[in-house]
């Protein structure tokens, strides 16, 4: 009898255990061609036919699913970066994903976004665990477009049935924010989108221990790309790089989706850390042939 209840609970304690793991590990296969829509809760009716025609997409039909994005959720993950007045009170801004084939990359294409380049959603896109797909963006009248993200990932959550861990949402947002800002700063966002990435790249090689060795990363790579970052932005460019180090992301995992970027935006990561070296290693040279100048000059004069 002591046996029986033995293995009565040990049957239990398994049965109850693979519950709680099993959700973790279970997920619905990811379909190639499979689009979901997330729209703005707060677009007018008028809007959302005007952006589902816009996406190709019958209001009416059942083939590709349409799902609302809030502005409360807008402030869940844009909350901690940006005030309540600049993340506004209203959802505007959708977004539409297509499934692709794997490992053939990401694509993202935008209209009526200001200040968020198609290349500043691939990049925190991939950050936060996106793969493989089609993204476009869009709003019915210009907007800076910080906020797409979340519709970018709910599509993604939705399309695939895979939940992102919360703290990978959240980096990637900050990433969004963070690249606008330094975007801003030194007037060229191509170049603030290869300057992060290179920033995450040599986080997750060097794996550095304290703040001090992030902030060296952050101030080493903007010498590298030639760009004069004032003291707030070196502060919260590493305390994002802080949070990205947390996330335990190996670059090797996900180098591939780089490799495998489509479009325009392959060209600008891969051109623009070309040509930040290139202008790294002119301005050397042009300050060895100044030293050189300055040297027969005070020769001439002692003869």
């Amino acid at each position: 009898m002591k046996n029986i209840k033995f293995w009565g609970v040990f049957t239990l304690v398994i049965l109850t255990a693979f519950s709680l793991i099993a959700p973790l590990q279970v997920s619905a296969d990811a379909i190639e061609g499979e689009t979901v829509v997330t729209l703005g809760k707060d677009l007018t009716g008028t809007q959302r036919d005007q952006i589902l025609n816009e996406m190709g997409v019958d209001p009416n039909g059942n083939a590709v699913k349409v799902i609302e994005v809030t502005n409360q959720e807008e402030h869940q993950y844009l909350g901690s970066y940006l005030s309540k007045d600049v993340i506004g009170q209203r959802a505007i801004s959708s977004a539409k994903i297509t499934l692709t084939s794997s490992n053939k990359g990401i694509s993202v294409k935008t209209n009526n976004i200001t200040t968020i380049t198609p290349s500043m959603y691939a990049n925190a896109a991939i950050t936060a665990g996106i793969k493989d797909a089609d993204i476009y963006v869009t709003a019915p009248f210009k907007v800076s477009g910080t906020a797409g993200l979340t519709g970018i990932i709910k599509a993604f959550e939705t399309a695939t049935g895979q939940k992102i861990d919360e703290n990978k949402k959240q980096v990637a947002n900050e990433e969004i924010v963070r690249t606008q800002d330094l975007s801003q700063q030194i007037g060229d966002p191509n170049k603030a989108v290869q300057f992060i990435n290179e920033v995450k790249k040599q986080i997750s090689e060097e794996k550095p221990k304290n703040p001090e060795e992030f902030r060296d990363i952050i101030i080493n790579v903007s010498n590298d790309f030639n760009i004069n970052l004032n003291e707030q932005t070196i502060n919260e460019m590493t305390q994002f790089a802080q949070h990205f180090s947390e996330l335990g992301i190996d670059w090797d995992q996900i180098s591939q989706q780089f490799e495998n970027l489509r479009g325009d935006i392959k060209n600008i990561l891969d051109s623009e850390k070309t040509q930040g070296i290139i202008d790294t290693i002119f301005e050397w040279l042009g300050e060895l042939f100044d030293s050189i100048g300055e040297l027969f000059t005070s020769a001439s004069s002692r003869q």
